[in-house]
This record gives structure tokens, C-alpha cells and sequence, in this order.
């Protein structure tokens, strides 16, 4: 069983850094929080105790492996690999083929088959969302679980064109997101919703954190300048001036219709390169990776061969990107079932039997090439389209349950493969075939072009060129282990801010001898915060030399240091902080990246701060404790308070350590006297389950000194049988004075037991 002491009790105001290093040698920032301890018994409370899941595998053929094991599509000299999709007559996933129940074609040539295996996606490991059921909104919401790159069953990014979306079907494609959100995504789930026409801030939200995702969501608006109308046609009406049209106005008619269609050929052209870059983006995270279109419709093929020869060439290059970075592409019309006939906003006065039929025909027309279009676009990566139906969540269930497994498939390519022919390389068509009796359906790449994998290797990058990709990395980098804590905060005087904390793993950077004793190291620090918008709101770059000596430099190399960075936030919503830093000597990069929402507090809604952790040692409490119930003032400097590791910036406690939090509470409401009449629980996470839950307590506002602003906080000692790994430590506030909607708040934050 683990066991935790808690107390709850108040902290004072916090106070903020200006923008620069600070070198934390076992020390926590005494000035930001300064806790005073209530003299009652800690009293013993037994939360469940927390179950561990082991890694296993999933359950599949002999020769399955693990998706993130190798490569999806490899493309060598010495072998062709490649994904594929078998179903049955019944639309049901076929896992036991083996290698001789399968042909598969190169050119229309039949290929030795040199490896063959079924990669499950299904795994016990999986933990399940909750059963569909309507989301309570007064209910604290559950913390998100940070996934590990292997611990990643389903990786997907649903791109919502709003360059083609009508003003009606954004409303139906905002709801069918929430719904998706609330009850088919699951925990191991890496999720991204974006917009075509957002910049890269909008890209590389992968995330299993729904908060994250309901933003994005919120973001999903009708675009005015975009292909899209009010509704999925343009309402039919007769010209006024067909009867008197001159020369003169055929040719202007002539050129509006012109720049009618260059515009939606623009907007097509911007959608894939939208899907081009999302796909780039997708390339180096590991296994099969899915993209969902969510659209309108996108006309690729034209009467035109001109216009039609741009949007292929897009296409083109976008379906080899998408083979090469095991991207398959999937589509859903927004539209639904749509009829092409008359309509109620449709006005034919005026228009005689043949002028209707025209129209009608024009409509049936462009709707046809804007849904194969979607068709295409799906079937040139192995993906499937779903049009024609008004449940657009049943079509993304459908996606999602595509993503059970596939079929690893290789053969030896013949050298003339990679020949080249009037100096350009040849596009191989690619065909898989099923020799077992029965009616089944192969889903597969439609093709390559006879270029390896190494001539693709990009040269190598610059160390800018290194920092930007570590950053809009949803992986980050490891070569600098860095540890990125952002928190939201208010005063009177500064405004809402983001306060965040960089702590810098000094055994990973190379130190170099300088003048008398000091050494130093030098460093590229970059740090973008892009809003929910995708706009840049604040950006930072510099090169930084830090010269050190002594205890401070041996307790720099042994435990790292500490960059602060305060950006302040003039809008409320959610924000990104990306952040990297390159060691100059050594070239390692390392990256990390924070979401942080900053709530509105001109509201007067119930609001709760960002969470500062840090953990101190038993003696040390106790020691703090003794010093309150005499009257003597605690001093939260000492070295021997903070062990290494565990201040606010890394929160990695060892068992047995008792964990101080802090937080603010703002907007609560007063009663009759003048007074809050407040109630918080803490509550701890491990792998999305709750293990813990804190008794509900009143809060003492006794001596606070701004009743908009509460200061709180108090302490947990730490099971000395917690199992080492990821928490999630849970703050929930309710304020029986408010309104029901806006009753509760709450603020998480995660922490590492080490061991």
C-alpha cells in the first residue's frame, strides 16, 4: 500500500524573476512561494493502491513485431518495404495471411516475397476512455497522461480544410470533433487537430491532452476567404442580364468566372500543401501514421489541362512524401448525403426548363469532381474515403478502427528499379494480390518512384536548422535533457503571465576551462510561444556563456541549473511554449515543449494558478514544523531543504520525501461577512488512474491580503512503496458561492518518483 500525509494550509504572494539564468545549487526559490505549515497531526490516509501495468506484447502471430520496432516503408537498393491493409468480404481486418497467400506486383511484374509480418496495433497496454456518455461539465476534469514514443498505439491528425469548409458544414464538423474528443479518442492516442489555413504554430499539436484539443476545436471557424460558401452549393438564381448581354459583357463575365476558378484552384493547391506539410511533420514520429481530411470537397481533375497539371503535380508529390513517411491519407466529405437537385434557396423565376437543367447539371458536375477528388486522394496511400453519410462521427470510428494493424511486406527490387530514363526516375506501380479463396479487398500504396531512401537524405543541417526541428518535434530532443515547467499567474500590477522554468541537465553539457578557475559553457537557447492561432505571440534567441567555479559549478554539473522566462499574455487562450538549446561544444540538442491555458480573469469566474512543486526531505519538514510551533520564521533557502533534483524546474522526488505544493486561487466569492467560503482536494495520478484522493478541506483565508488573489498550498509525504515513473498531482477547488457551471477549478502538474 502507499502511503501520503497530507496538510493543507496557505502560502504568501508570489513574487517574479526578470528574464535570465539562476543557478540553483539544492536550493527552491524561496521568494516565489513561501509556505507556513498548520502545527496539526499529518493525518494517515490509504488511497488505493496504484496498479502498474507491464509492458507487454500484443497479442498477434509469431512473426508480428511492434510497430515502432523498424521502419514502415523503406525504400533500398536491397529491399522495397511497404504497408498494406486486407479486409474481408465483410469489411472485417484479416491478420493470418502468410507469405504464400500473397502476390505482389511491381509493374505488373510478380516479386519474391522476402519478409512478411502482421504488426498489430491492438495491446493490452491500451488503457481505454471512459464509455461514451454525455460529458459533465461541472465535473473536475481528469489529468492528461504524457505518452512515451513506445507507448503511442494510434498516432492520427485530423486536418480540417476550413480553406474549403461552408459556413454550414463548420458547425456539424466543430460538434463531430467534440465528440470524437469526449468519446472515441483513447488514452494512447497522439491526436492533432488542424486547420489548413493556420501556420506552423497550428502544426505538430500531437497531443493525448484534451484540453489541448478542445482549443483547437474552438479555433475551428468558418473561413470567409476561403472556396467554401454559406452551404455546400451556391444557390441557383436566373441572370438578370442575360437577355441584354453584350460582347463586352461576355468578356467581363468570361473573367470573373476565370478568377472564380483560379481561386478555387488556389485553395486547392493550399490544401495539399497544408496536408504536405502535416505530412513532414508526421515523418519522423515512429510507426504507420494516419491524416485525416475533413472537407468539402477538392476538385484535382479539370477540363482544363493547365489547372488540372498544378494540383496534380501537388499531388503528386504529396502521395510520395506521404509512401515514404508511412503516412496513410484518409477523407471524409463534411457534406454528408447530398442531393444535387433543387434546393429551397434555389430561385428559377426567370429560367426556363433548359436554364434549370443546365444549372442542375453544372451542380451534379462540380460535386462529383470535388468528391473524387477526396477519393483519389485516399486511395493513392492505402486510405479509404468516406462520403455520402450525415453521422461524420460514425465516419471517423471507421478511421480509427483502421488503425488495428497492417501487413509489413518486402521483396529485392531489380536493379533497374533505380535506373534513370531520359535523366528523370520512373513512378513504379505497385499491386498486391491475395491467393486465398475468398473475396478480399487490399488497401496499399499505389506506387514509388525509383529513388532510395539514402539519395533522399536531406544534407546535413545547421545547428539552427537542428534547434527549429527539435522544436516543432512533439517528441522533442534528448541530446540536452531538458525539463520545461510553465505555469499560469496573475497580479495586480503585471497581469496574467506565463512563468515558466528550464531546467538545464548539466551532466549532458561540455565545460570547458577558462581564465584562473572558472569553467564555462556556451549554449543556443531558443524559445517560441505560438498562441492558439498558430501566430507567434513572444520569441527569444541567443547565445549565452556561463562561467562557473567552485561549489556552484560541481553542484551545476552534478544537478543543472535553472532558466526563468516570463512572457506576458495580453489575451486570454491557449498558448505553446517551445523551447531548445544546443550545446556548442558537443552539438547535442535538446528540446521541450509545454501547453498552458491562460484562463480570462476579467470573467470574475472561479480561476486556480499554475502548481509549483518541490520536495524536501522528512528531517527538513519536520525541522520547519518545529520552528512554526515556536514562532521561530521558517527559511525555505537552506541547502539542506531542496535534495537535488526535486525544485520546482525538475520535480523528481525519491520515496519517502515530503512534496510541498503552492498555487493561487482567484476570483472566489464572498459571503455576507466578506469572505470566501472555499473547499480544495488534492488528488494523484499514475497511468490515467487515480490512486489517491485527498480529504475535501476548508480553506483558511485567515491574514490574506488580496481576496481576489488567494494564496495556498500545504504538503504530502510520499509512500516510501511508490513505484518509481510519471504522476500527475491534482488540485481541485470548489466555490459553493458561484454559480454551478463555474463552481469548480482545478490545476495539475506532473512529478517523476525516481526511485
Amino acid at each position: 500500500m502507499e502511503k501520503f500525509s497530507l496538510v493543507s494550509n496557505n502560502s504568501q504572494t508570489t513574487k517574479f524573476y526578470r528574464r535570465g539564468f539562476v543557478v540553483t545549487h539544492q536550493r527552491f526559490f524561496a521568494t516565489l512561494l513561501i509556505f507556513h505549515f498548520s502545527l496539526g497531526a499529518l493525518a494517515q490516509q490509504q488511497p488505493a493502491p496504484t496498479s502498474s501495468p507491464s509492458p507487454s506484447a500484443p497479442a498477434q502471430q509469431p512473426a508480428a513485431k511492434k510497430a515502432d520496432e523498424d521502419d514502415v516503408v523503406r525504400i533500398t537498393t536491397n529491399l522495397v518495404q511497404l504497408d498494406a491493409v486486407v479486409t474481408d468480404s465483410k469489411g472485417r481486418v484479416v491478420t493470418d495471411l502468410g507469405p504464400d497467400e500473397f502476390d505482389i506486383l511491381e509493374d505488373g511484374k510478380s516479386q519474391k516475397i522476402t519478409n512478411l509480418s502482421y504488426v498489430s496495433l491492438e495491446s493490452s497496454e491500451v488503457t481505454r476512455s471512459q464509455p461514451a456518455s454525455p460529458r459533465d461539465k461541472t465535473a473536475p476534469p481528469l489529468p492528461p497522461v504524457r505518452l512515451r514514443p513506445d507507448q503511442v498505439r494510434r498516432t492520427i491528425a485530423l486536418v480540417v480544410d476550413d480553406l474549403g469548409l461552408s459556413f454550414e458544414s463548420t458547425y456539424f464538423v466543430r460538434e463531430t470533433l467534440k465528440k470524437f474528443i469526449d468519446q472515441q479518442m483513447q488514452t494512447n492516442d497522439l491526436v492533432a487537430i488542424i486547420r489548413t489555413s493556420g501556420g506552423i504554430g497550428a502544426l505538430q499539436q500531437f497531443t493525448s491532452d484534451k484540453r489541448q484539443l478542445y482549443a483547437a476545436v474552438e479555433k475551428v471557424k468558418w473561413t470567409p476567404y476561403g472556396r467554401g460558401g454559406i452551404s455546400a452549393f451556391a444557390p441557383i438564381a436566373a441572370d438578370p442580364l442575360a437577355d441584354r448581354r453584350t460582347d463586352d459583357l461576355t468578356v467581363e463575365r468570361t473573367r470573373g468566372d476565370d478568377a472564380d476558378q483560379f481561386r478555387e484552384d488556389l485553395f486547392a493547391v493550399g490544401t495539399l500543401g497544408a496536408l504536405n506539410y502535416v505530412v513532414r511533420g508526421l515523418r519522423d514520429l515512429p510507426g504507420r501514421k494516419a491524416v485525416l481530411l475533413i472537407s468539402d470537397g477538392l476538385k484535382i481533375f479539370n477540363s482544363d489541362p493547365s489547372r488540372s497539371s498544378r494540383i496534380l503535380s501537388r499531388l503528386r508529390s504529396l502521395t510520395d512524401l506521404a509512401n515514404r513517411a508511412s503516412v496513410v491519407i484518409y477523407t471524409i466529405d463534411a457534406r454528408g448525403l447530398t442531393i444535387p437537385g433543387l434546393t429551397a434557396s434555389d430561385n428559377t423565376l426567370g429560367m426556363n426548363a433548359d436554364e434549370v437543367e443546365q444549372s442542375l447539371n453544372d451542380r451534379s458536375n462540380s460535386f462529383f469532381e470535388s468528391q473524387q477528388g477526396l477519393v483519389y486522394l485516399a486511395q493513392q496511400t492505402g486510405g479509404i474515403s468516406i462520403r455520402n453519410s450525415n453521422d461524420l462521427n460514425k465516419g471517423i470510428k471507421r478511421v480509427m478502427e483502421d488503425q488495428k494493424g497492417y501487413y509489413l511486406i518486402g521483396y529485392r527490387p531489380d536493379d533497374s528499379t533505380f535506373d534513370q530514363i531520359a535523366g528523370r526516375r520512373k513512378f513504379h506501380r505497385l499491386k498486391l494480390k491475395v491467393k486465398r479463396d475468398g473475396k478480399f479487398n487490399v488497401r496499399m500504396r499505389s506506387g514509388f518512384y525509383g529513388i532510395t531512401d539514402e539519395e533522399r537524405i536531406p544534407p546535413k543541417l545547421t545547428p539552427v536548422q537542428r534547434m527549429v526541428g527539435a522544436l516543432v518535434s512533439p517528441f522533442g530532443a534528448a541530446g540536452v535533457r531538458l525539463r520545461l515547467t510553465s505555469l499560469f499567474a496573475n497580479d495586480p500590477k503585471f497581469g496574467s503571465v506565463m512563468r515558466s522554468f528550464l531546467h538545464i541537465d548539466g551532466r549532458d553539457l561540455t565545460f570547458t576551462k577558462a581564465e584562473d578557475d572558472w569553467e564555462k559553457v556556451v549554449v543556443d537557447l531558443m524559445a517560441i510561444t505560438f498562441g492558439d492561432n498558430g501566430v507567434v505571440v513572444d520569441e527569444m534567441g541567443r547565445t549565452q556563456t556561463i562561467k562557473l567555479k567552485g561549489k556552484v559549478l560541481e553542484g551545476a554539473k552534478k544537478n543543472g541549473f535553472t532558466y526563468n522566462l516570463i512572457v506576458p499574455v495580453k489575451k486570454a487562450g491557449a498558448y505553446q511554449l517551445r523551447t531548445a538549446l544546443r550545446d556548442n561544444e558537443s552539438d547535442r540538442v535538446g528540446a521541450a515543449t509545454q501547453f498552458i491555458e491562460v484562463p480570462d480573469i476579467k470573467k470574475n469566474r472561479l480561476l486556480v494558478s499554475g502548481i509549483l512543486l518541490k520536495g524536501i526531505t522528512q528531517e527538513s519538514f519536520n525541522r520547519k514544523i518545529a520552528k512554526a510551533s515556536s514562532g521561530v520564521a521558517s527559511n525555505d533557502s537552506t541547502e539542506e531543504a531542496t535534495p537535488p533534483g526535486a525544485g520546482v524546474g525538475v520535480r523528481r522526488f525519491e520515496r519517502g520525501q515530503v512534496m510541498e505544493y503552492g498555487f493561487a486561487i482567484y476570483n472566489a466569492h464572498l459571503d455576507a461577512g466578506g469572505k470566501p467560503n472555499l473547499q480544495t482536494q488534492v488528488r494523484l495520478f499514475r497511468n490515467g488512474q487515480q490512486i489517491f484522493s485527498g480529504e475535501v478541506k476548508p480553506f483558511d483565508a485567515t491574514n490574506q491580503p488580496d481576496l481576489k488573489r488567494l494564496t495556498a498550498g500545504g504538503a504530502m509525504q510520499l509512500g516510501t512503496e511508490m513505484e518509481p515513473g510519471e504522476y500527475v498531482f491534482q488540485v481541485i477547488v470548489t466555490d459553493p458561492l458561484a454559480k454551478e457551471k463555474y463552481r469548480t477549478a482545478t490545476q495539475w502538474i506532473d512529478f517523476e518518483i525516481i526511485n
